[in-house]
């Protein structure tokens, strides 16, 4: 049987296991990706590690989430990350350079090669032909240490594109198309990978889109071959000498199927507020606008720029829309300025905000509440822009730009104008000058790590006892975001390196009093439906719950980044055997759970104390997952070695 890209770049890193869908299997890791919002825990777990030097090809740490610097705390921890980056050999992106996914696109993405990020948009990657997966921090870090990856084997899900694509449709829709057919649970344990004959018209940024969003989808990640596009890519970057084609062989089986024939794709929308919740944009023109957003991580191709620069150009944008733009690298921002595409952006009145995440997570550009805020952005789960009540769409440039100009949600094609013809450089302007490399050993050894007064201890988490009894503090529904668990935004994000003050944040998006009756309570439970846990892969949102007394969390089934997340926290992730069960729980319940040291091996109940009732419960975790959450987690697992 041939063999897909996926299984290749599998076979050429398995270290244990073997390739078997649902089996556990161990990957070498050869790059890393941090970025700020999450990697100053990777640095703090670094040091918890005693790691004298990473062990990767390449780390990287990125500045490009919290940059807004309204006190001295986000400062401090860019302070905190240049000497961990110093003292433990990693590359440092200086704030203002760049979000991380393209930034790693252009300067360190390599075919072939493995990457974990803290991100779980790092299945961008998958865009150049590498296997790039999005996990929590300690796994960064235990790969920075070089511990290998540990994750079941997904199925692989071959999806085939045909056709090209037509005026006014980009890459934005295909993802978005795959969102309307499958919604955000599809992806769960499976690897996205397309091929076909329509891959031919989609440069490697635009499958940079569709990757990155495969996240959204549910999915381990995306992956897309190493073909004549991708190499074209890297020459524009100067870059030419890591080019190495990786194609599917043309007997190449895949576990699961689809097809999508492009020329039949349409502007599509995501109405507020799931990724999934997809619509033509037809069926919702008319519907008024006061924000429209380009930029991130999502859309953050030099063409998604000139594309809405050349649909303003000569115009003026509604007075009732703020129309921001985010670049996303500033080797991209110099591009649009030097093709005159930034000027053409300010004339038309558009806000040039500097090169990051920033409004993405709400760090920036909240919109007015309950007010349409069009953005090209990965995600709009509620209250993740900084505004509580907000209403945020997903959409392409194409249609941001249209709303921008019209006020209200328009199909591009009906604008009246011609789709802009685009010639992209055939170099781009490469600037490594904010890209610290790697001190020598000698004189990293020497570096001490500077923490600010906003640093605080990792936890100590004690062992997990054998029997819990606690009452369900909280009772959710499906598709619970790590947004709702633990927020992002301006408010909370300073305190991402401070666990006791973030703790003050978590479930508040769901229930204001839960930190006050957790830290009242002590131990307790939670309970929730499908897909716990879907989005970012913070691992704060396990982190401060269990501050709090969280010890278990029941459910219906987890999405795969906080599952693992839990587990090296020592919370136990725990899932309903009959679904039904879950409407017999009410929040304010008594839940017992015994034999936790010893059964987890067989058979494992609850009983409910208020209601007489038993509930059987399955988990889904390996022997080497029990035993860091019998230990309290992963780090006191290591730590009595």
């Amino acid at each position: 049987m041939g063999m897909t890209v996926a299984r290749k770049l599998i076979g050429e890193h398995l270290v244990s296991g073997e390739p078997v869908a649902g089996e556990e299997i161990g990957l070498r890791v050869d790059q890393t990706l941090t970025q700020d919002a999450t990697g100053t825990l990777v640095m703090q777990e670094l040091e918890a590690l005693r790691l004298d030097r990473a062990r990767t090809e390449v780390s990287v740490q990125y500045v490009d989430h919290n940059l807004l610097q309204a006190d001295e705390k986000n400062a401090e921890d860019h302070e905190f990350l240049r000497s961990a980056c110093r003292r433990y050999g990693l590359w440092f992106s200086k704030a203002g350079n760049g979000v991380s996914h393209p930034t790693h696109m252009q300067r360190f993405g390599v075919p072939g090669r493995t990457m974990v990020g803290s991100d779980s948009h790092t299945c961008a990657a998958g865009s150049l032909g590498m296997l790039a997966i999005g996990v929590g921090g300690l796994e960064v870090a235990m790969a920075i240490a070089g511990e290998p990856l540990y994750l079941r084997m997904p199925h692989i899900w071959g999806v085939r594109l045909t056709g090209e694509l037509r005026p006014w449709v980009s890459a934005k829709d295909v993802v978005l198309e795959m969102l309307r057919r499958h919604g955000v649970k599809a992806g769960l344990n499976r690897i996205i990978e397309y091929h076909g004959p329509g891959l031919a018209g989609l440069s490697a940024m635009d499958r940079h889109v569709i990757a990155n969003m495969g996240a959204e989808l549910g999915a381990t990640t995306t992956v897309f071959p190493a073909d004549d596009a991708v190499e074209a890519f890297l020459r524009a970057e100067d870059r030419a000498g890591d080019f190495t084609e990786i194609l599917p062989d043309p007997d190449a089986r895949y576990d699961l199927t689809d097809e999508i024939d492009l020329s039949e794709v349409e502007p599509l929308i995501a109405r507020p507020s799931s990724p999934g919740n997809v619509v033509p944009v037809r069926e919702v023109a008319g519907t008024e606008v006061s924000q429209a957003v380009i930029g991130s991580s999502a859309n953050p191709g030099l063409r998604d720029f000139l594309v809405a620069a050349a649909m303003v150009r000569g115009r003026q944008t509604s007075d009732a829309v703020s129309f921001d733009i985010n670049p996303s690298s500033r080797e991209i921002f110099a591009d649009l300025t030097k093709l005159g595409a930034t000027f053409d952006l300010i004339a038309a009145g558009a806000r040039i905000h500097q090169a990051g995440c920033l409004g993405c997570i709400g760090m920036g550009q909240a919109p007015a509440a309950g007010r349409n805020s069009l953005r090209t952005f990965p995600r709009n789960f509620p209250g993740r822009s900084g505004t509580p009540e907000d209403s945020v769409w997903l959409c392409s440039p194409e249609t941001a730009a249209a709303a921008a100009l019209t006020g209200v949600i328009t199909d591009p094609r009906d604008l009246g104008i011609d789709h802009p013809e685009l010639e992209l450089p055939a170099r781009a302007s490469v600037n490594t000058d904010m890209l610290v490399p790697p001190l020598e050993p000698e004189q990293a050894a020497r570096e001490e790590l500077v923490k600010g007064p906003n640093i605080s201890a990792l936890p100590d988490f004690p062992e997990l006892p054998e029997s819990i009894e606690a009452p369900v503090l909280l009772k959710m529904g499906d598709d619970v975001s790590t947004d709702e668990i633990s927020p992002a935004g301006a408010k909370a994000l300073p305190y991402r390196s401070n666990i006791p003050k973030l703790a003050e944040f978590t479930f508040t998006r769901i229930d204001s009093g839960y930190p006050a009756r957790a830290r009242d309570t002590g131990d307790h439970l939670v309970v929730a439906g499908e897909n716990y846990g879907q989005g970012s892969s913070r691992e704060h949102a396990a982190i401060t719950p269990r501050q709090l007394g969280l010890r278990a969390v029941i459910a219906k089934s987890f999405a795969r980044i906080h599952w693992q997340n839990l587990a090296n926290f020592g919370i136990l992730a725990l899932e309903f055997a009959d679904g039904g069960d879950y409407d017999r729980v009410e929040q304010g319940d008594t839940l017992r759970l015994d034999g936790l040291r010893d059964g987890l091996d067989g058979e494992l109940s609850v009983r409910n104390v208020t209601r007489g009732e038993d509930y059987p419960l399955r988990h889904r975790l390996s022997p080497r997952q029990l035993e860091a959450v019998l230990a309290g987690g992963r780090i006191p697992l290591l730590a009595r070695g």
